[in-house]
Protein backbone atom coordinates (compact mmCIF):
# COMPACT_ATOMS: atom_id res chain seq x y z
CA UNK A 1 0.00 0.00 0.00
CA UNK A 2 1.17 3.40 -0.84
CA UNK A 3 1.02 5.48 1.90
CA UNK A 4 3.17 8.38 0.91
CA UNK A 5 2.19 12.18 0.03
CA UNK A 6 0.80 14.68 2.51
CA UNK A 7 -2.32 13.69 4.13
CA UNK A 8 -5.29 16.65 4.21
CA UNK A 9 -5.62 18.60 7.12
CA UNK A 10 -9.41 16.67 7.26
CA UNK A 11 -7.67 13.32 6.70
CA UNK A 12 -5.15 14.20 9.19
CA UNK A 13 -7.56 15.11 11.68
CA UNK A 14 -10.78 13.20 11.60
CA UNK A 15 -10.26 9.96 13.92
CA UNK A 16 -12.73 7.28 13.04
CA UNK A 17 -14.50 8.10 16.17
CA UNK A 18 -14.47 11.51 15.07
CA UNK A 19 -15.56 11.05 12.10
CA UNK A 20 -19.14 9.43 12.79
CA UNK A 21 -19.61 11.32 16.26
CA UNK A 22 -19.61 14.63 13.84
CA UNK A 23 -17.66 17.52 14.23
CA UNK A 24 -19.07 21.08 15.72
CA UNK A 25 -17.98 24.43 15.10
CA UNK A 26 -17.71 27.99 16.44
CA UNK A 27 -18.01 31.10 15.22
CA UNK A 28 -16.26 34.41 16.25
CA UNK A 29 -19.41 36.54 16.28
CA UNK A 30 -21.20 35.77 19.40
CA UNK A 31 -19.54 32.40 20.03
CA UNK A 32 -22.57 30.92 17.93
CA UNK A 33 -22.63 26.97 18.72
CA UNK A 34 -23.03 25.24 15.33
CA UNK A 35 -23.69 21.66 17.83
CA UNK A 36 -24.14 21.77 21.19
CA UNK A 37 -23.35 19.38 24.11
CA UNK A 38 -27.10 18.73 24.56
CA UNK A 39 -27.32 17.99 21.21
CA UNK A 40 -24.16 15.48 21.12
CA UNK A 41 -25.90 13.75 24.01
CA UNK A 42 -29.31 12.85 22.73
CA UNK A 43 -26.70 11.24 19.47
CA UNK A 44 -24.90 9.55 22.18
CA UNK A 45 -27.92 7.84 23.59
CA UNK A 46 -29.27 7.60 20.15
CA UNK A 47 -26.75 5.47 19.31
CA UNK A 48 -26.03 3.84 22.08
CA UNK A 49 -29.94 2.16 20.94
CA UNK A 50 -29.27 1.88 18.05
CA UNK A 51 -25.68 1.80 16.71
CA UNK A 52 -26.26 2.08 13.22
CA UNK A 53 -29.20 5.08 12.75
CA UNK A 54 -28.26 7.64 15.42
CA UNK A 55 -25.24 9.48 14.79
CA UNK A 56 -24.75 13.11 13.20
CA UNK A 57 -23.56 13.13 9.68
CA UNK A 58 -19.81 14.31 9.82
CA UNK A 59 -18.82 18.39 8.93
CA UNK A 60 -15.79 19.17 7.70
CA UNK A 61 -13.42 21.73 8.34
CA UNK A 62 -14.84 25.46 8.99
CA UNK A 63 -14.88 28.07 6.62
CA UNK A 64 -13.25 31.15 7.61
CA UNK A 65 -14.97 34.48 6.31
CA UNK A 66 -13.00 37.66 6.32
CA UNK A 67 -15.56 40.51 6.19
CA UNK A 68 -15.15 44.24 4.77
CA UNK A 69 -16.89 47.27 4.78
CA UNK A 70 -15.41 49.65 1.99
CA UNK A 71 -16.69 53.89 2.65
CA UNK A 72 -16.01 57.23 2.04
CA UNK A 73 -16.95 59.64 4.42
CA UNK A 74 -17.14 62.73 2.08
CA UNK A 75 -16.16 66.56 2.79
CA UNK A 76 -18.60 69.08 2.02
CA UNK A 77 -17.17 71.20 -1.25
CA UNK A 78 -18.87 74.57 -1.29
CA UNK A 79 -20.65 75.58 -5.39
CA UNK A 80 -19.02 72.03 -6.34
CA UNK A 81 -20.50 68.16 -6.66
CA UNK A 82 -18.91 66.68 -3.85
CA UNK A 83 -21.62 64.12 -2.70
CA UNK A 84 -21.90 60.69 -3.81
CA UNK A 85 -24.50 58.29 -3.60
CA UNK A 86 -25.03 56.16 -0.64
CA UNK A 87 -26.62 56.64 3.09
CA UNK A 88 -23.09 56.76 4.98
CA UNK A 89 -22.24 60.09 5.11
CA UNK A 90 -20.77 60.62 8.60
CA UNK A 91 -18.27 58.60 10.90
CA UNK A 92 -21.26 57.82 13.31
CA UNK A 93 -23.44 56.58 10.29
CA UNK A 94 -20.21 53.80 9.74
CA UNK A 95 -20.30 53.20 12.86
CA UNK A 96 -23.86 52.18 12.83
CA UNK A 97 -23.43 50.07 9.77
CA UNK A 98 -20.67 47.97 11.44
CA UNK A 99 -22.70 47.27 13.89
CA UNK A 100 -25.77 46.40 12.00
CA UNK A 101 -23.37 43.94 9.42
CA UNK A 102 -21.82 42.19 12.63
CA UNK A 103 -25.35 41.37 13.68
CA UNK A 104 -26.48 40.65 10.37
CA UNK A 105 -23.65 38.20 9.99
CA UNK A 106 -24.55 36.42 13.41
CA UNK A 107 -27.92 35.49 12.26
CA UNK A 108 -26.69 34.39 9.31
CA UNK A 109 -24.12 32.01 10.63
CA UNK A 110 -26.92 30.63 13.15
CA UNK A 111 -29.08 29.55 10.07
CA UNK A 112 -26.21 28.11 8.23
CA UNK A 113 -26.04 24.18 8.52
CA UNK A 114 -22.23 23.88 7.71
CA UNK A 115 -19.11 25.45 10.15
CA UNK A 116 -18.80 28.97 9.42
CA UNK A 117 -16.24 31.58 11.27
CA UNK A 118 -16.98 35.21 10.49
CA UNK A 119 -13.33 37.29 11.52
CA UNK A 120 -13.06 41.01 12.30
CA UNK A 121 -14.54 43.16 10.48
CA UNK A 122 -12.38 45.51 8.67
CA UNK A 123 -12.36 49.08 7.55
CA UNK A 124 -11.57 50.27 3.81
CA UNK A 125 -11.14 53.85 2.83
CA UNK A 126 -7.54 53.87 1.94
CA UNK A 127 -5.38 51.74 -0.68
CA UNK A 128 -3.37 49.67 2.33
CA UNK A 129 -6.31 49.20 3.94
CA UNK A 130 -7.76 47.31 0.91
CA UNK A 131 -4.45 45.40 0.24
CA UNK A 132 -4.46 43.92 4.00
CA UNK A 133 -8.04 42.60 3.28
CA UNK A 134 -6.34 41.11 -0.23
CA UNK A 135 -4.02 40.01 1.99
CA UNK A 136 -5.78 38.28 5.05
CA UNK A 137 -5.39 34.27 6.41
CA UNK A 138 -9.02 33.48 4.79
CA UNK A 139 -10.90 31.46 2.89
CA UNK A 140 -13.79 33.90 1.52
CA UNK A 141 -14.06 38.05 1.63
CA UNK A 142 -17.00 39.24 2.00
CA UNK A 143 -17.23 43.02 0.67
CA UNK A 144 -19.94 45.33 1.98
CA UNK A 145 -18.95 47.80 -0.87
CA UNK A 146 -21.06 51.16 0.66
CA UNK A 147 -18.42 53.45 -1.19
CA UNK A 148 -15.17 54.39 -1.93
CA UNK A 149 -13.34 54.39 -5.16
CA UNK A 150 -12.68 52.01 -8.03
CA UNK A 151 -9.21 51.47 -6.49
CA UNK A 152 -10.13 50.04 -3.47
CA UNK A 153 -12.36 47.36 -4.89
CA UNK A 154 -9.62 46.77 -7.62
CA UNK A 155 -7.06 46.18 -4.76
CA UNK A 156 -9.28 43.53 -2.81
CA UNK A 157 -10.62 41.83 -5.95
CA UNK A 158 -6.99 41.21 -7.07
CA UNK A 159 -6.49 38.74 -3.85
CA UNK A 160 -6.72 35.14 -5.16
CA UNK A 161 -9.21 34.84 -2.39
CA UNK A 162 -12.92 34.40 -3.53
CA UNK A 163 -14.79 37.82 -2.98
CA UNK A 164 -18.60 38.34 -2.54
CA UNK A 165 -19.70 41.48 -2.98
CA UNK A 166 -22.82 42.68 -0.76
CA UNK A 167 -24.71 45.62 -2.08
CA UNK A 168 -27.38 47.43 -0.40
CA UNK A 169 -30.31 48.20 -1.95
CA UNK A 170 -33.10 48.17 0.35
CA UNK A 171 -31.80 46.16 3.32
CA UNK A 172 -30.00 49.72 4.69
CA UNK A 173 -28.50 52.61 4.19
CA UNK A 174 -28.44 52.40 0.56
CA UNK A 175 -25.03 51.98 -1.41
CA UNK A 176 -23.23 53.62 -4.15
CA UNK A 177 -22.00 50.67 -5.70
CA UNK A 178 -25.38 49.53 -6.46
CA UNK A 179 -25.24 52.18 -8.88
CA UNK A 180 -21.72 52.01 -10.38
CA UNK A 181 -20.85 48.07 -9.93
CA UNK A 182 -22.26 47.34 -13.22
CA UNK A 183 -20.79 49.28 -15.70
CA UNK A 184 -17.82 51.16 -13.57
CA UNK A 185 -16.15 48.25 -12.43
CA UNK A 186 -17.15 45.15 -13.65
CA UNK A 187 -17.29 46.41 -17.24
CA UNK A 188 -14.35 49.12 -16.41
CA UNK A 189 -16.85 52.05 -18.10
CA UNK A 190 -16.98 50.12 -20.95
CA UNK A 191 -19.95 48.05 -22.65
CA UNK A 192 -17.96 44.12 -22.05
CA UNK A 193 -16.65 42.67 -19.04
CA UNK A 194 -13.29 43.12 -17.89
CA UNK A 195 -12.51 41.81 -14.54
CA UNK A 196 -10.53 38.43 -13.73
CA UNK A 197 -11.29 37.51 -10.08
CA UNK A 198 -15.18 38.72 -9.22
CA UNK A 199 -17.65 38.69 -11.78
CA UNK A 200 -21.23 38.85 -12.18
CA UNK A 201 -22.27 35.77 -10.02
CA UNK A 202 -20.20 36.93 -7.19
CA UNK A 203 -22.22 40.45 -6.45
CA UNK A 204 -25.22 39.94 -4.04
CA UNK A 205 -28.19 42.78 -3.56
CA UNK A 206 -29.94 42.47 -0.21
CA UNK A 207 -30.07 38.76 0.45
CA UNK A 208 -28.06 37.10 3.05
CA UNK A 209 -29.75 33.40 1.77
CA UNK A 210 -27.78 34.42 -1.58
CA UNK A 211 -24.85 35.00 0.24
CA UNK A 212 -24.94 31.86 2.14
CA UNK A 213 -25.16 30.00 -0.91
CA UNK A 214 -22.26 31.28 -2.04
CA UNK A 215 -20.27 30.65 0.97
CA UNK A 216 -21.44 27.39 1.19
CA UNK A 217 -20.06 26.57 -2.43
CA UNK A 218 -16.42 27.93 -1.30
CA UNK A 219 -17.12 25.48 2.52
CA UNK A 220 -17.99 22.45 -0.50
CA UNK A 221 -14.52 23.80 -2.45
CA UNK A 222 -12.67 24.01 -0.05
CA UNK A 223 -13.44 20.32 1.86
CA UNK A 224 -13.62 18.27 -1.85
CA UNK A 225 -9.90 19.40 -2.23
CA UNK A 226 -7.29 17.52 -1.19
CA UNK A 227 -9.48 14.71 -0.99
CA UNK A 228 -7.32 11.77 0.05
CA UNK A 229 -8.96 8.03 -1.95
CA UNK A 230 -8.76 4.48 -1.24
CA UNK A 231 -8.74 2.72 -4.30
CA UNK A 232 -8.87 -1.18 -3.91
CA UNK A 233 -7.55 -2.89 -6.53
CA UNK A 234 -6.71 0.43 -8.35
CA UNK A 235 -8.45 2.72 -10.49
CA UNK A 236 -10.91 1.34 -12.87
CA UNK A 237 -12.91 3.92 -14.68
CA UNK A 238 -16.16 2.84 -16.40
CA UNK A 239 -14.76 3.91 -19.79
CA UNK A 240 -11.83 4.68 -21.72
CA UNK A 241 -11.58 8.35 -21.81
CA UNK A 242 -12.45 8.47 -17.55
CA UNK A 243 -9.59 6.16 -17.62
CA UNK A 244 -6.87 8.05 -19.23
CA UNK A 245 -8.24 11.56 -17.64
CA UNK A 246 -9.37 10.80 -14.05
CA UNK A 247 -6.77 10.64 -12.44
CA UNK A 248 -4.59 13.11 -13.49
CA UNK A 249 -7.93 15.34 -13.30
CA UNK A 250 -8.21 14.43 -9.53
CA UNK A 251 -4.89 14.93 -8.64
CA UNK A 252 -3.62 18.36 -10.70
CA UNK A 253 -7.13 20.10 -10.69
CA UNK A 254 -8.25 18.92 -7.17
CA UNK A 255 -5.35 17.78 -5.55
CA UNK A 256 -6.52 14.06 -4.69
CA UNK A 257 -4.02 11.69 -3.41
CA UNK A 258 -4.26 8.37 -4.02
CA UNK A 259 -3.55 5.25 -2.01
CA UNK A 260 -3.65 1.94 -3.81
CA UNK A 261 -4.78 -1.29 -2.31
CA UNK A 262 -4.91 -4.67 -3.67
CA UNK A 263 -7.03 -7.24 -4.19
CA UNK A 264 -4.65 -9.81 -2.63
CA UNK A 265 -3.84 -7.20 0.53
CA UNK A 266 -7.79 -6.69 1.04
CA UNK A 267 -7.98 -10.08 1.46
CA UNK A 268 -5.70 -10.83 3.81
CA UNK A 269 -7.18 -7.90 6.12
CA UNK A 270 -10.63 -9.58 5.59
CA UNK A 271 -9.24 -12.78 6.05
CA UNK A 272 -7.46 -11.24 9.57
CA UNK A 273 -10.71 -9.77 10.45
CA UNK A 274 -12.46 -13.05 10.22
CA UNK A 275 -10.68 -14.26 13.14
CA UNK A 276 -11.14 -10.95 15.02
CA UNK A 277 -13.93 -11.84 17.38
CA UNK A 278 -14.14 -8.22 18.68
CA UNK A 279 -15.02 -7.60 14.98
CA UNK A 280 -16.94 -10.32 14.32
CA UNK A 281 -19.24 -9.19 17.60
CA UNK A 282 -19.16 -5.86 16.05
CA UNK A 283 -20.57 -6.86 12.69
CA UNK A 284 -22.49 -8.86 14.17
CA UNK A 285 -24.68 -6.23 16.22
CA UNK A 286 -24.75 -4.34 13.55
CA UNK A 287 -26.12 -5.94 11.35
CA UNK A 288 -29.07 -7.15 13.95
CA UNK A 289 -29.70 -3.65 14.70
CA UNK A 290 -29.82 -2.73 10.71
CA UNK A 291 -32.13 -5.70 10.24
CA UNK A 292 -34.33 -4.29 13.47
CA UNK A 293 -35.14 -0.73 12.15
CA UNK A 294 -38.67 -0.90 11.06
CA UNK A 295 -38.24 0.20 7.81
CA UNK A 296 -35.71 -2.12 6.61
CA UNK A 297 -36.87 -5.48 4.88
CA UNK A 298 -34.62 -8.30 4.43
CA UNK A 299 -35.00 -10.84 0.96
CA UNK A 300 -31.89 -11.65 0.99
CA UNK A 301 -29.68 -13.96 3.22
CA UNK A 302 -28.69 -12.39 7.08
CA UNK A 303 -25.11 -13.49 6.25
CA UNK A 304 -24.89 -11.18 3.15
CA UNK A 305 -25.39 -8.38 5.46
CA UNK A 306 -22.83 -9.52 8.14
CA UNK A 307 -19.97 -9.71 5.33
CA UNK A 308 -20.93 -6.50 4.71
CA UNK A 309 -20.26 -4.88 8.28
CA UNK A 310 -17.20 -6.85 8.22
CA UNK A 311 -15.85 -5.58 5.19
CA UNK A 312 -16.68 -2.54 5.86
CA UNK A 313 -14.54 -2.29 9.33
CA UNK A 314 -11.71 -3.28 7.02
CA UNK A 315 -12.09 -0.34 4.75
CA UNK A 316 -12.14 1.73 7.89
CA UNK A 317 -9.41 0.34 9.35
CA UNK A 318 -7.25 1.69 5.97
CA UNK A 319 -8.87 5.05 5.74
CA UNK A 320 -7.77 5.66 9.78
CA UNK A 321 -4.51 4.47 8.20
CA UNK A 322 -4.06 6.45 5.20
CA UNK A 323 -6.47 9.59 6.08
CA UNK A 324 -8.69 8.30 3.16
CA UNK A 325 -12.57 9.53 3.45
CA UNK A 326 -13.50 7.88 0.01
CA UNK A 327 -12.66 4.34 -1.31
CA UNK A 328 -13.99 2.31 -3.74
CA UNK A 329 -13.67 -1.42 -5.36
CA UNK A 330 -12.37 -1.07 -8.49
CA UNK A 331 -13.80 -4.60 -10.34
CA UNK A 332 -17.22 -4.09 -7.65
CA UNK A 333 -19.21 -6.39 -9.87
CA UNK A 334 -16.38 -8.71 -10.75
CA UNK A 335 -16.03 -12.12 -9.85
CA UNK A 336 -12.80 -11.69 -7.78
CA UNK A 337 -14.24 -9.22 -5.61
CA UNK A 338 -17.58 -10.68 -5.01
CA UNK A 339 -15.58 -13.60 -3.67
CA UNK A 340 -13.43 -12.06 -1.69
CA UNK A 341 -16.27 -10.15 0.06
CA UNK A 342 -19.00 -12.99 -0.30
CA UNK A 343 -21.08 -10.34 -1.49
CA UNK A 344 -21.18 -7.58 -3.72
CA UNK A 345 -19.93 -3.87 -2.30
CA UNK A 346 -23.16 -2.19 -2.65
CA UNK A 347 -24.03 -2.55 1.04
CA UNK A 348 -20.50 -1.69 1.60
CA UNK A 349 -21.10 1.38 -0.49
CA UNK A 350 -23.72 2.27 1.06
CA UNK A 351 -23.09 2.04 4.50
CA UNK A 352 -20.14 4.16 4.72
CA UNK A 353 -21.90 7.03 2.30
CA UNK A 354 -24.67 7.22 5.55
CA UNK A 355 -21.76 7.15 7.40
CA UNK A 356 -20.60 10.14 6.31
CA UNK A 357 -17.86 9.08 4.20
CA UNK A 358 -18.06 9.03 -0.01
CA UNK A 359 -17.66 5.15 -1.66
CA UNK A 360 -18.62 4.69 -4.81
CA UNK A 361 -18.35 1.97 -7.44
CA UNK A 362 -16.11 1.72 -10.11
CA UNK A 363 -13.17 3.43 -8.69
CA UNK A 364 -14.16 6.10 -11.62
CA UNK A 365 -12.63 9.09 -10.86
CA UNK A 366 -14.98 11.27 -13.33
CA UNK A 367 -17.76 10.52 -11.16
CA UNK A 368 -15.94 10.40 -8.03
CA UNK A 369 -15.30 14.43 -8.06
CA UNK A 370 -18.34 15.34 -8.52
CA UNK A 371 -19.73 13.18 -5.69
CA UNK A 372 -17.24 14.49 -3.08
CA UNK A 373 -17.69 18.28 -4.03
CA UNK A 374 -21.59 17.46 -4.17
CA UNK A 375 -21.66 15.44 -0.28
CA UNK A 376 -19.31 18.59 1.20
CA UNK A 377 -21.92 21.08 -0.43
CA UNK A 378 -24.97 19.71 0.56
CA UNK A 379 -23.93 18.04 3.88
CA UNK A 380 -24.99 14.58 2.81
CA UNK A 381 -24.90 11.70 0.62
CA UNK A 382 -24.69 11.50 -3.05
CA UNK A 383 -25.91 8.78 -5.29
CA UNK A 384 -23.94 7.72 -8.03
CA UNK A 385 -26.35 5.82 -10.58
CA UNK A 386 -27.03 5.46 -14.60
CA UNK A 387 -28.35 7.44 -16.45
CA UNK A 388 -30.96 6.41 -19.45
CA UNK A 389 -32.13 8.07 -22.46
CA UNK A 390 -34.41 11.79 -21.88
CA UNK A 391 -37.30 11.59 -23.12
CA UNK A 392 -40.45 13.58 -22.71
CA UNK A 393 -39.41 15.77 -19.69
CA UNK A 394 -38.18 11.97 -17.58
CA UNK A 395 -34.61 11.52 -17.02
CA UNK A 396 -34.74 7.86 -15.02
CA UNK A 397 -31.69 6.62 -13.19
CA UNK A 398 -30.62 3.71 -11.30
CA UNK A 399 -28.19 1.73 -9.06
CA UNK A 400 -27.72 -1.41 -6.81
CA UNK A 401 -25.45 0.98 -4.19
CA UNK A 402 -27.91 3.37 -2.80
CA UNK A 403 -27.74 5.18 0.28
CA UNK A 404 -30.43 5.39 2.33
CA UNK A 405 -29.58 8.38 4.40
CA UNK A 406 -30.16 11.05 1.67
CA UNK A 407 -31.19 14.02 3.79
CA UNK A 408 -28.10 13.84 5.80
CA UNK A 409 -30.79 12.70 8.64
CA UNK A 410 -33.27 10.13 8.13
CA UNK A 411 -33.05 6.89 6.66
CA UNK A 412 -35.41 5.96 4.07
CA UNK A 413 -37.46 2.71 3.48
CA UNK A 414 -35.12 -0.01 2.33
CA UNK A 415 -35.46 -3.89 1.07
CA UNK A 416 -32.36 -4.95 1.12
CA UNK A 417 -32.33 -7.36 -1.70
CA UNK A 418 -29.54 -9.38 -3.92
CA UNK A 419 -27.40 -7.58 -6.30
CA UNK A 420 -29.17 -7.59 -9.77
CA UNK A 421 -26.72 -8.39 -12.15
CA UNK A 422 -25.06 -10.93 -9.85
CA UNK A 423 -28.54 -11.97 -8.20
CA UNK A 424 -26.23 -12.83 -5.37
CA UNK A 425 -25.62 -10.99 -1.82
CA UNK A 426 -27.16 -7.72 -0.66
CA UNK A 427 -27.99 -4.48 -2.33
CA UNK A 428 -30.10 -1.70 -1.08
CA UNK A 429 -33.71 -0.66 -3.04
CA UNK A 430 -34.12 2.64 -1.49
CA UNK A 431 -37.78 3.84 -2.12
CA UNK A 432 -37.51 7.68 -1.95
CA UNK A 433 -40.36 10.22 -1.54
CA UNK A 434 -42.29 11.47 -3.87
CA UNK A 435 -41.98 14.89 -4.91
CA UNK A 436 -38.49 15.30 -3.35
CA UNK A 437 -36.33 17.82 -5.31
CA UNK A 438 -33.15 16.38 -6.74
CA UNK A 439 -29.50 18.03 -7.77
CA UNK A 440 -29.11 15.77 -10.92
CA UNK A 441 -25.09 16.29 -12.10
CA UNK A 442 -23.37 13.99 -15.10
CA UNK A 443 -19.37 14.43 -15.19
CA UNK A 444 -18.88 13.91 -18.82
CA UNK A 445 -16.03 10.96 -19.26
CA UNK A 446 -13.40 13.64 -20.53
CA UNK A 447 -13.41 15.62 -16.94
CA UNK A 448 -14.28 18.35 -18.72
CA UNK A 449 -17.68 19.42 -18.39
CA UNK A 450 -20.62 18.98 -16.06
CA UNK A 451 -23.77 18.91 -17.05
CA UNK A 452 -26.84 19.40 -14.25
CA UNK A 453 -30.47 19.82 -13.77
CA UNK A 454 -32.85 19.96 -11.02
CA UNK A 455 -35.51 17.67 -10.82
CA UNK A 456 -38.32 16.14 -8.93
CA UNK A 457 -38.48 11.95 -7.80
CA UNK A 458 -42.07 10.78 -9.42
CA UNK A 459 -41.88 7.37 -8.14
CA UNK A 460 -39.36 4.50 -7.08
CA UNK A 461 -40.52 1.89 -9.77
CA UNK A 462 -39.00 -2.07 -10.16
CA UNK A 463 -37.59 -2.05 -13.49
CA UNK A 464 -35.67 -5.12 -14.55
CA UNK A 465 -32.60 -2.82 -13.96
CA UNK A 466 -30.26 -2.21 -10.80
CA UNK A 467 -31.98 -2.21 -7.61
CA UNK A 468 -32.54 1.40 -6.65
CA UNK A 469 -34.57 3.64 -9.33
CA UNK A 470 -35.92 7.08 -9.31
CA UNK A 471 -38.01 8.78 -12.26
CA UNK A 472 -37.45 12.28 -12.48
CA UNK A 473 -39.32 14.79 -14.13
CA UNK A 474 -36.49 17.74 -15.26
CA UNK A 475 -37.07 21.06 -14.43
CA UNK A 476 -35.62 22.43 -17.92
CA UNK A 477 -34.90 21.89 -21.09
CA UNK A 478 -35.21 17.96 -21.94
CA UNK A 479 -34.83 18.08 -25.58
CA UNK A 480 -32.15 19.96 -25.79
CA UNK A 481 -30.38 17.76 -22.51
CA UNK A 482 -30.99 14.58 -24.69
CA UNK A 483 -29.23 16.11 -27.67
CA UNK A 484 -26.43 17.39 -25.58
CA UNK A 485 -26.11 14.61 -22.75
CA UNK A 486 -22.29 13.53 -22.47
CA UNK A 487 -21.05 11.02 -20.05
CA UNK A 488 -23.28 8.10 -18.29
CA UNK A 489 -22.93 7.93 -14.52
CA UNK A 490 -24.82 11.17 -12.87
CA UNK A 491 -24.35 12.19 -9.49
CA UNK A 492 -27.55 13.00 -7.28
CA UNK A 493 -28.46 14.47 -4.16
CA UNK A 494 -31.42 15.70 -1.92
CA UNK A 495 -32.38 19.92 -2.56
CA UNK A 496 -31.67 22.27 -5.00
CA UNK A 497 -27.50 22.84 -4.69
CA UNK A 498 -27.43 23.62 -8.51
CA UNK A 499 -26.00 27.77 -8.14
CA UNK A 500 -23.86 26.33 -5.69
CA UNK A 501 -22.30 23.03 -7.46
CA UNK A 502 -21.69 25.88 -10.21
CA UNK A 503 -20.69 28.46 -8.33
CA UNK A 504 -17.41 26.08 -6.80
CA UNK A 505 -16.45 24.84 -10.15
CA UNK A 506 -16.29 28.51 -11.47
CA UNK A 507 -13.99 29.32 -8.42
CA UNK A 508 -11.76 26.00 -9.50
CA UNK A 509 -11.65 27.00 -13.11
CA UNK A 510 -10.81 24.07 -15.97
CA UNK A 511 -14.44 22.14 -15.60
CA UNK A 512 -17.19 24.03 -17.81
CA UNK A 513 -20.58 23.83 -16.62
CA UNK A 514 -23.70 23.50 -18.28
CA UNK A 515 -26.93 23.86 -16.53
CA UNK A 516 -30.39 22.93 -17.78
CA UNK A 517 -32.49 25.22 -15.09
CA UNK A 518 -32.47 28.38 -13.32
CA UNK A 519 -30.12 28.46 -10.62
CA UNK A 520 -30.57 31.75 -8.57
CA UNK A 521 -33.88 30.84 -6.79
CA UNK A 522 -34.45 32.53 -3.34
CA UNK A 523 -33.45 29.87 -0.37
CA UNK A 524 -37.45 29.97 0.41
CA UNK A 525 -38.37 28.35 -2.87
CA UNK A 526 -35.59 25.32 -2.80
CA UNK A 527 -38.71 23.44 -0.90
CA UNK A 528 -38.18 19.83 -0.24
CA UNK A 529 -34.01 20.05 0.78
CA UNK A 530 -33.90 18.22 3.68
Amino acid sequence: MDTSGPHSVAARSMSRRGFLGGVGAVASLGSIVLATASSKARADEARRLNPISAYPFPQGKTLRVQPALMFSVEQHREKDSWRSYGGLRTRNDVENEIRRIEKELGTMVRGADFPVEIQPLIRVEDEDQARQVARAETDAILLFAASGGTNLLNAIASSDTPSVVFIRHRSGPFYLWYEIIHWRFLRRNDDTFDVQNVDIDDVVVDDYGRVLRRLRALYGLKNAKGTAMLAIGGLLAYSEPAQKRGPEHAKELWGYRIETVTEEEFAGRLARARSDAELLEAANQKADALLALPNVTLQTQRKFVFNSFLALAVCEQLMQETGATNFGFARCMGRPVIEMLDTPPCLILSLANDAGYTAYCHADLSHTVPGVLMRWIAGRPTFVCNSHFPHDGLFTVAHCAAPRRMNGQDYEPTTLMTHYESDYGVATKVEYPRDQVVSVVIPNLRCTKWQAFRGRILESPSYQACRSQMEISIDGDGSRLAAEMEGFHAQIVYGDYLLEIGYALKKLGAVEWQCYSDTELSPDSRSQST
